[in-house]
């Protein structure tokens, strides 16, 4: 009986082989859940920074769009509403705008809707490169807080292209020098990268951005007086004429006895 016994727990117990099997089959079966997993993980993270990237770029087109949209240009004053820009794959743009409170750091600067801006692309701290604008009202210069902490637009920069379209050339052109007038529209280019170690860029956008505003001309800005006619004492008409002979007046020629209704000798208007 006893024989019998321990042949049957030999039986139903497992061989050293079977184990090894079973323990083999079940790491086989975790390594491919955390490969599963990890994909995903990795996938989730990759599909965050490209959406983040759209998000930034976006952001980015929208921001130029508000401040083209509003710039300013008076050649009276060239100096302070100049208007200037270059293409490549660090381009720049500086000009004045009336911005909108809704505009960034609107708040930081009050009532003081006429400012101006500069966007440009820069090395930061990190690695990398980020298009960072800095922002001053007009007739006065950047404080430290703008030199030091710009508003950095978007990261992984790789490109920064701005053309400028010339109504004489019937073209796009890369650097705008006619500085003391607008250009009737901006063509913007940003390529983006998901992170600072990627080579390529992985998001690109192109934007034509109209300027609605023309430059302010001199005439205009400071209006000149009308030239006056001549009737001025003992002028045509006999003495008594106003000088420079207004119209209704005695001794301008041709004047309108009455002038305006209710008053002889009245200005005609």
């Amino acid at each position: 009986m006893n024989h019998r016994s321990s042949a049957r727990a030999s039986a139903s117990g497992f061989t050293l082989l079977e184990m090894l099997v079973a323990i083999s089959i079940f790491s086989l079966v975790l390594v491919a859940i955390y490969s599963s997993w990890t994909a995903i993980l990795r996938s989730t993270k990759s599909g965050l920074r490209a959406a983040a990237t759209v998000q930034r770029s976006r952001i980015v087109v929208r921001v130029l769009e508000d401040a083209l949209g509003s710039a300013q240009s008076f050649a009276q004053n060239n100096s302070y509403y100049g208007f200037a820009g270059e293409s490549g794959s660090e381009g720049s743009l500086s000009f004045v705008a009336r911005l909108a409170k809704s505009f960034p750091r609107s708040g930081k600067f009050g009532d003081l809707d006429v400012r101006r801006l500069f966007f440009s692309v820069e090395s930061v701290p990190g690695g990398g490169r980020a298009l960072v604008l800095r922002q001053c009202p007009l007739l006065l210069d950047l404080d430290i807080d703008e030199k030091s902490h710009p508003l950095v637009l978007a990261k992984n920069v790789r490109e920064f292209q701005v053309q400028f379209w010339d109504q004489r050339q019937q073209d796009w052109v890369d650097e705008w020098k006619q500085t003391n007038s607008l250009p009737r529209g901006v063509m913007v280019t940003l390529r983006l990268a998901d992170t600072d170690m990627t080579q390529s860029a992985q998001e690109e956008i192109t934007r034509i951005i109209q300027i609605p505003a023309t430059s302010v001309a001199p005439t205009w800005q400071m209006p000149r007086a009308l030239p006056l006619p001549p009737g001025g004492p003992g002028g045509p008409g006999g003495p008594g004429g106003m000088p420079g002979g207004m119209p209704g007046q005695p001794g301008y020629p041709g004047a309108m006895p009455g002038g305006v209704p209710g008053g002889p000798g009245g200005v005609v208007r």
